[in-house]
């Protein structure tokens, strides 16, 4: 098992660093839907689906996969996973340009929740996608710049003498801003800029109309530990919980529920978008491959069906005990997590959770429970909304994971193979 698990691991963190943006996700693991025989359907094309048949998605940052199953949807069901493409960030803002005192630099804006000083002292570039004009009319492009292009320099302790008492604080707005390069003569930010994006996006300057993009660190990823037993890379929230569910769906072999695999955007941010969890997508698309029931045998195929969300866990870390509930501690290397929260911002419960312990019990792999600290505020996913929205029973559940939202995230490479597991096992329930 454990060469199994390193080398799910090592996929993973191929998976990610492939993955600098949530565009540059969805492509990812399209190209991986596409090897292993998947068809791309588009919105605004009829479908014709065929039991058995294996189908993808994709709305901007969004992707939806699934495997239509042997049986009947009304006998059936759906079995659905869900995790989320984005993962909290800077984002260059449409004007960044930002030119004085001989250096350029380019403004930001943050994107959900991230730990802003991690993003300090490393090695930062730019991913994301850029609209520009051609002949035809406008097109959309990604650009992944893999060298170092932008940075965000510390200032040095003498000028800030209670940073290791007090901590890195950060101003959004005048202390953001990354630098970007020296100015040339006859140059300025917002010429370097463009003629560096026109040129990853194979284009003309004046033809670039508006872009997205991610600001991300270039450190690759790595397995690390006396026995190789941890991981880290950026945004294995919720990255890892996206690649776990498409390994799990690609080893999917005639379900005979209909199997879905469902990649939002924008969850850090709220979900409330077209491209969200909060928005239509999922809706739209279990209504379109349930396209011959009626309203009636829609509500029954939805009361047999079973959703899965899936991000990521808090570990117990041993230097931060008082950050704990002291019987809730969920372990790197113990197994899938089931997260619990009784005002509802997990929506894991008795039944629910009970039936994801069958999951890893039928997989051969343990698994723990996770309840938040009563006296700390309680993250949410994806979860509450989609369960409400589809009227579907659902439970949350992740791999445990330490810094999350930093910059660098860590976490286990066993936990990663035991979550495919667990997740192939609710495709196949």
């Amino acid at each position: 098992m454990i060469g199994q698990a390193e080398s799910s691991a090592l996929e993973l963190i191929e998976f990610i660093d492939q993955s600098p943006s949530p565009w540059h996700a969805v492509k990812s693991a399209e190209a991986r839907l596409h090897d292993a025989g998947f068809s791309r359907l588009e919105e605004g094309e009829r479908w014709n689906l065929v039991p058995g048949g294996k189908y993808h998605v994709v709305r901007g940052a969004s992707l939806i996969a699934f495997i239509t199953g042997s049986r009947p949807l009304v006998e059936a069901g759906f079995r659905i996973v869900g995790a989320h493409t984005d993962s909290p960030g800077l984002r260059l803002k449409p004007r960044p340009a930002l030119s004085g005192e001989g250096l350029m630099r380019l403004g930001v804006e943050v994107y959900g929740g991230p730990i802003l000083a991690t993003f300090t002292d490393r090695d930062l570039s730019l991913a994301g996608r850029v609209v520009v004009r051609t002949a035809s009319g406008r097109e959309t492009r990604l650009v992944k710049f893999d060298d170092p292009m932008v940075r965000l320099p510390n200032l040095a302790i003498h000028m800030n003498r209670e940073v290791n008492e007090q901590g890195l604080k950060l101003n959004r707005q005048n202390e953001l801003p990354l630098l970007f390069g020296q100015i040339g003569e006859n140059q300025s930010a917002e010429a370097s800029l463009r003629d560096l994006l026109a040129h990853a996006a194979e284009c003309e300057a004046r033809d670039l109309m508006s872009w997205d993009l991610a600001v991300y660190d270039v450190q690759k990823g790595c397995i690390w530990g006396a026995n190789r037993e941890f991981l880290s890379d950026s945004q294995l929230d919720n990255l890892a919980s996206t690649h776990a569910s498409l390994l799990a769906l690609l080893s999917t072999r005639d379900p005979q529920a209909t199997a879905v695999a469902a990649f939002f955007d924008h969850e850090e941010v709220g979900s409330e978008s077209s491209t969200g969890a909060g928005g239509s997508f999922i809706s739209d698309i279990l209504s379109r491959i349930g396209s011959g029931l009626d309203e009636e045998d829609r509500r029954r195929a939805n009361s047999r069906s079973f959703f899965v969300s899936a991000d990521m866990a808090h570990a117990y870390h041993p230097n931060f005990p008082n950050a704990y509930e002291p019987s809730h501690k969920v372990m790197v290397n113990g197994g899938p997590v089931i997260k619990t929260n009784s005002n509802q911002r997990y929506t894991s419960d008795a039944e629910t959770a009970a039936n994801f312990m069958g999951f890893c019990e039928k997989a051969g792999v343990p698994y723990q429970q996770y309840s938040h600290r009563g006296d700390l505020g309680c993250g949410s996913t994806i979860g509450p909304m989609v369960a409400a929205q589809l009227g579907i029973r659902s439970v949350d559940v992740g791999s445990p994971m330490w810094a999350m939202h930093s910059a660098r995230e860590s976490a286990g490479v066993r936990d990663h193979f035991y979550m495919i597991a667990a997740l192939g096992e609710a495709f196949a329930s």
